[in-house]
C-alpha cells in the first residue's frame, strides 16, 4: 500500500496547483462554509512583501494580520456556545526583564481538590495576538471546564500591539509564567503542571522544554501538548522532508506568510541555530529525557508535516510520546471553528486535559 503522504499519491496543490481549501475533498465543509463568509476558503492574494524587506513593512504587515484575524477568530468565539461553572482572575508577575507579565488563571467552579494545571502558550506566530482575545478567554475556559486549572500567559509578541519584542522577549516570559506556576502549586491548588499552546504558541512549548532542560528545571514540568507547532524556519525552502509546505500552501495560511512573521521573532536571522528560538532544530541529544508529549497536526495544514517530524523523532529518541492527525481541518482549524464543529473542538479539549490528567 501506498503512504498516505507521500510521493506515490498526490494530494491538494500536489494534486492540483489550483486546489484550494475550499476546493480539496478532503476539507470539512462545516469548515469551509465558516471560512467562506470572510473570502478565507480560497487563494489569497499575494503579499508584496518578502523576509527581505524593510522591518517596519514587515511590522506593519504583522499588526494589519493581527487586527484582521483576530477580528475573524474573536467572531467565531463570540458564536460557541459560552463556557460556564468557570471563573478566571488575573495575577501580575515581574519577568526576568524587569517587565510585568499578566497570567490569566482560569479555575472550575465546582473543583473540590487539587487539580492538573495546563499554562497555556497562545498563538500568532510568537509576533501577534494577545491571551486577553476572546478567543483565547474561551479556549481557556472551555478547556478549564474540563476539570483543570488553566494558566494563559500574556508573553511579549515581536510585532502588533504588545511588540516589538523579539527573541527571546516571548521565550522568557512564557518560562516566568510556567516557572511561576510550577512555584505557586500549593497557593493555586494545582498537582503538577502541562505546557500547552497552538502555532507559535506550540513552537513556544517546545522551545520551554529545550530552555528548561538547558537551565536545569526540566523537572518542574510533567509534559507537553503542542498543537499544529510552527517549529521549522524553513517555508521558504524546498523540502523534500516536508511535503506538506507545498501540498496545503495558502490553505488559510501561507508559507510567505509563516516566513514574514518568523522573520519578526529573530530579524537578524542571528538565532537560526538555537533550538530555543526553533524548536525543529532539536538534535537527539536535545530531545533524550524528555517528559511526555503530545504532538497534535491537523491535517490540511502547511506546518503538517514539521509536527509530524516532530513526533517521530521525539519517539526515537524514547521519548513517551503521542501523535494526533485531525482529519479535515486546517492549521488550527479543530481549535478555530468550534461554533460549527463543537464535537470536534470539544474532542481536542478532552484530549489535552486527559494528557494532563494522566500525568498525576
Amino acid at each position: 500500500m501506498a503512504p498516505l503522504y507521500g510521493r506515490a499519491m498526490a494530494y491538494g496543490r500536489h494534486a492540483d496547483p489550483d486546489m484550494t481549501l475550499g476546493t480539496d475533498p478532503r476539507s470539512d465543509p462545516r469548515m469551509v462554509k465558516a471560512f467562506a463568509e470572510f473570502g478565507l476558503d480560497g487563494r489569497q492574494p499575494p503579499i508584496p512583501l518578502s523576509v527581505d524587506s524593510p522591518l517596519e513593512d514587515r511590522l506593519a504587515f504583522a499588526a494589519m494580520s493581527e487586527e484582521g484575524m483576530g477580528a475573524v477568530f474573536d467572531l467565531f468565539a463570540s458564536r460557541a456556545e459560552e463556557t460556564t461553572g468557570v471563573t478566571t482572575t488575573t495575577t501580575t508577575i515581574t519577568g526576568v526583564d524587569g517587565n510585568e507579565i499578566t497570567l490569566y488563571i482560569s479555575r472550575p467552579d465546582a473543583a473540590t481538590g487539587p487539580l492538573p494545571a495546563v499554562v497555556h502558550l497562545h498563538g500568532g506566530g510568537m509576533a501577534i495576538s494577545s491571551a486577553a482575545d476572546t478567543a483565547y478567554i474561551r479556549l481557556r475556559e472551555s478547556l478549564a471546564a474540563t476539570g483543570v486549572v488553566v494558566v494563559g500567559v500574556e508573553f511579549r509578541n515581536s510585532a502588533g500591539k504588545l511588540g516589538p519584542h523579539p527573541f527571546p522577549a516571548g521565550l522568557n516570559d512564557c518560562a516566568a509564567g510556567v516557572r511561576w506556576t510550577a512555584a505557586n502549586r500549593a497557593e493555586l491548588g494545582i498537582t503538577h503542571l502541562i505546557v500547552n499552546g497552538e502555532s507559535g504558541g506550540g513552537n513556544l512549548t517546545l522551545t520551554v522544554s529545550h530552555k528548561a532542560k538547558r537551565e536545569g528545571w526540566l523537572h518542574e514540568i510533567a509534559g507537553f501538548y503542542a498543537q499544529c507547532p510552527y517549529i521549522s524556519n524553513r517555508w521558504l525552502e524546498e523540502c523534500e522532508d516536508l511535503p506538506s509546505l507545498t501540498e496545503n500552501d495558502d490553505y488559510f495560511i501561507s508559507c510567505q506568510q509563516l516566513a514574514l512573521l518568523g522573520s519578526l521573532y529573530d530579524p537578524t536571522n542571528s538565532h537560526s541555530d538555537d533550538v530555543t528560538c526553533w524548536a525543529g532544530l532539536a538534535t537527539d541529544e536535545d530531545l533524550a529525557g524528555m517528559p511526555p508529549h503530545v504532538i497534535s497536526v491537523n491535517e490540511l495544514d502547511p506546518l503538517r508535516d514539521e509536527g509530524l517530524q516532530y513526533y517521530r523523532r521525539l519517539v526515537q529518541a524514547g521519548v513517551p510520546t503521542v501523535g494526533r492527525l485531525i482529519p479535515g481541518t486546517c492549521h488550527g482549524g479543530d481549535l478555530i471553528t468550534g461554533h460549527v464543529m463543537p464535537e470536534v473542538f470539544d474532542a481536542t479539549m478532552r484530549d489535552v486535559s486527559g494528557f494532563a490528567k494522566s500525568l498525576g
